[in-house]
């Protein structure tokens, strides 16, 4: 049995990853040790919550609960990543879910590998996607090749988004920081690894104000299997929608998965040759399972390399994309140029 121990308890820390341990630990309680959650945030006093037990530093954490025994749920902002996995790692802690992105650029990339082989950590990233029941099937319709060969995927990621970014509390730089590391590792772990053809960044505009970079991000995607890929994302949009589209040679699959805490249902319809089309709607509460597929592998199959050299790449991509879109933040950014054959 493992302990919990959730580092930032903002939007993510007590608004997400809480109520999906609780969950999680419903479902699955030989995976958690009994008792509380710990929480800390190094960025706020301590906060009351039920079923958790404020720390007021991370040493007090380590010296409540065995750290080789804790998960640590990361979720502070990225730009304090490397500074944070090297205090845990210097207090004992090895495994470690890191709210994505696991880095903003390769730079950050490079410090968080640093800590990690110094301390031998144990990192997994918070891209619930990857086990999503909608994820699942979709994959399963690559690999069983029913609909012949994966040709295309299409991505949309919108959601309204002005009030964080107003606020000034947003600590994503881009809007390719914010809904794409989600699909991103979805698509390359559908497609195989890929090189960037094209980005596009779009301002945040209201009739206050004008956001640099964080209203739409757009990709292209040219999959060694052959295989293309477009996504965008638009955080000025009016509706929520998350929806992904497979293009088979004999079908096309369009899924969509939940939008929002308030429903965790996911639906898939396809339409292949010859065939009437047919939906599926169905249950797809893709963070608890998430949870609960890293604590399954932190207890029983630890330091394998799990999800991480996707996000890596993930990474990667976005960081070429942003360097594809540097230029000073004036009015709505396009860089549809090919990003060169490599």
């Amino acid at each position: 049995m493992l302990h919990s121990f959730v580092v930032g308890l903002g939007r993510s820390g007590a608004g997400l990853h809480l109520p999906s341990l609780a969950k999680a630990r419903a479902a699955e309680p030989h995976l958690f040790a009994p008792g509380p959650v710990l929480g800390h945030d190094p960025l706020r006093p301590p906060t009351a919550a039920p079923g958790l037990l404020a720390a007021y530093s991370l040493e007090e954490a380590a010296r409540r609960l065995p750290p080789h025994r804790t998960v640590v749920h990361l979720c502070t902002p990225p730009h304090l990543r490397a500074g944070l996995l090297a205090r845990l790692g210097g207090l004992g802690y090895r495994m470690v879910i890191v709210e994505k992105p696991l880095a903003l650029d390769l730079v950050g990339l490079a410090a968080v590998a640093r800590v990690r082989r110094r301390f031998g950590l144990d990192l997994t990233v918070t891209t619930q996607w990857l086990e999503s029941a909608l994820t699942r099937r979709l994959r399963a319709a690559v690999d069983g090749r029913a609909h012949g060969p994966l040709r295309a995927i299409r991505v949309a990621q919108h959601k309204p988004r002005f009030t964080r970014g107003g606020a000034g509390t947003d600590r994503h730089p881009t809007a390719f920081d914010v809904e794409l590391p989600h699909a991103l590792a979805v698509v390359l772990t559908l497609a195989g690894g890929a090189r960037l053809a094209a980005a596009a960044l779009d301002d945040l505009v209201t009739d206050r104000a004008r956001l640099p970079r964080l209203g739409g991000a757009r990709l292209r995607l040219h999959h060694r299997s052959g295989v293309r890929t477009e996504l965008h994302s638009d955080l000025g949009s009016p509706v929520r929608e998350r929806r992904i589209v497979l293009e088979f040679d004999r079908a096309v699959l369009t899924g969509h998965y939940p939008c929002s805490d308030a429903d965790h249902t996911a639906q898939l319809r396809i339409d292949a040759e010859g065939r009437e089309p047919v939906r599926s709607v169905f249950p797809d509460d893709s963070l608890p399972a998430f949870v609960r597929a890293a604590y399954a592998r932190y207890l029983h199959a630890p330091l394998t390399p799990g999800t991480l050299p996707v996000q890596v790449d993930v990474v990667r991509l976005l960081t070429e994309a942003k360097a594809l879109c540097a230029s000073p933040p004036t009015g709505a950014e396009r860089r549809e140029e090919v990003a060169g054959a490599r």
